[in-house]
């Protein structure tokens, strides 16, 4: 009995052991796997350096190009308004605007008709007696006094003549006056006159300003006109030599823009902003003499229009350009050679960029910025043909990293 007590565990733990021998031995075996590296994801655009014209920004207010008050030169009682003297009417060059009451001028004329018509006759009676004076002079028949008196005669006699003519001239210009005609082609900023009212000599009655072209101030800090060419431009306006202008504003619901020229610098710098102001010149505003006439220009230069650009395209009408308007201007400037555009946000250092190489790999690449312009920077430096310009933020940057490049492209695409 004690045998069995003794020997019971023994047959256990043999069992026991046979049972862990057996698990060993029919184990499958285990493959050591190297863990996978994990290379850090970075967004990458392509470099390629090309020619870029730079653009100068700037805002300002349309304003017309030649402005004057509808002033009488006569005075009297307004008989007939044109019905294009309203505000915002358009008129064209020579356009009868306001008739004055012409009967009391045209009686002076008259007058003056028969003034001249009197001193012809006082003339020519004046001659034929100077004539006969000299006639008696020479045969002694008359006194000395007499000659010189038909000499006085004559010249007085030709003097009322000409005072006459004079008088008569300036009656047929007064009654000339009594018609206010359009000095050119233009709208009506304000009228201040109708039917019935009198109106004095030398009084405004109405603010016209010229249609044919809109002049926009444009402020520029100093270190724009850099990008610009200005050179030449002393003050003077200069038809097509300046540099092309774009200008966009919202009207209707829609952006429009149109297409103008800087034609000259003004004479000073402003004293309170430190700005130099250049003006830019649009021509038919208003689309009275062409519709289409940016769209020309821009095909003239060889290039294509963005959509919702302005007018005249596909059968539209050209939006106004109208005095007062606010407006964003684009000033074209020199084109610089062989630059890269990059965003912001890839400059590391102030001037250094950081790349990924034909074989994934991180570097550092100096540049020299030419201009920083809002989100965008203009670089130039000696970058590889296979060279991608990292955009995106990495906080640790070993020289020669491996790294998972990804376009921009392809994020934005996904």
């Amino acid at each position: 009995m004690n045998r069995k007590k003794i020997a019971l565990p023994f047959a256990v733990l043999a069992a026991a052991g046979l049972f862990a021998v057996a698990l060993l031995v029919t184990a499958p075996e285990v493959e050591s796997v190297a863990p996978e590296e994990v290379l850090p994801i970075v967004r990458a655009i392509a470099a390629h350096p090309g020619d870029v014209r730079m653009q100068v920004r700037s805002q300002g207010t349309v304003a017309p190009r030649t402005e004057s008050e509808l002033v009488p030169e006569v005075s009297g009682p307004v008989t007939w308004v044109s019905p294009a003297l309203v505000s915002g009417g358009f008129f064209a060059e020579g356009d009868v605007l306001v008739r004055v009451d012409a009967r009391d001028y045209a009686a002076s004329l008259a007058r003056a008709h028969a003034d001249v018509a009197r001193a012809e006759g006082e003339a020519e009676h004046a001659v034929a007696e100077l004539k006969r004076q000299q006639g008696l002079a020479r045969s002694n028949a008359n006194s000395p006094s007499q000659l010189s008196n038909a000499r006085r005669a004559r010249r007085v006699a030709d003097a009322t003549l000409e005072a006459a003519r004079v008088s008569l001239e300036q009656a047929g210009r007064d009654v000339a006056r009594t018609e206010l005609r359009a000095p050119f082609d233009g709208r009506v900023r304000e009228e201040r006159v109708d039917v019935g009212q009198f109106v004095s000599r030398g009084v405004s009655i109405a603010m016209l300003y010229a249609t044919d072209f809109a002049e926009i101030r444009l402020p520029l800090a100093d270190r724009q006109l850099a990008y610009l060419e200005l050179s030449g431009m002393r003050g003077t306006a200069s038809e097509g030599a300046g540099p092309r202008v774009r200008l966009r504003a919202n009207f209707a619901g829609r952006e429009h823009v149109w297409t103008g020229r800087v034609v000259r610098t003004e004479g000073e710098i402003d004293a309170r902003s430190r700005m130099v102001h250049v003006v830019a010149r649009v021509e038919d505003p208003y689309g009275t003499q062409s519709e289409t006439r940016e769209d020309d220009e821009e095909r003239e230069d060889g290039e294509e229009r963005e959509d919702g650009e302005a007018a005249g395209s596909a059968g539209r009408p050209r939006a106004p350009l109208a005095v007062g308007m606010f407006v964003r201007a684009e000033i074209d400037g020199q084109i610089a050679e062989n630059v890269l555009v990059v965003p912001r946000s890839a400059m590391r250092d102030g001037s250094r960029l950081l790349v990924v190489d034909g074989a994934d790999r991180l570097h550092h690449r100096d540049v020299e910025v030419l201009r920083i312009d809002r989100d965008e920077v203009l670089v130039r430096g000696e970058l590889l043909p296979e060279d991608r310009i990292v955009v995106s933020p990495i906080q640790v940057v070993v020289e020669g990293m491996k790294v998972q490049p990804l376009s921009v492209d392809e994020v934005a695409g996904s």
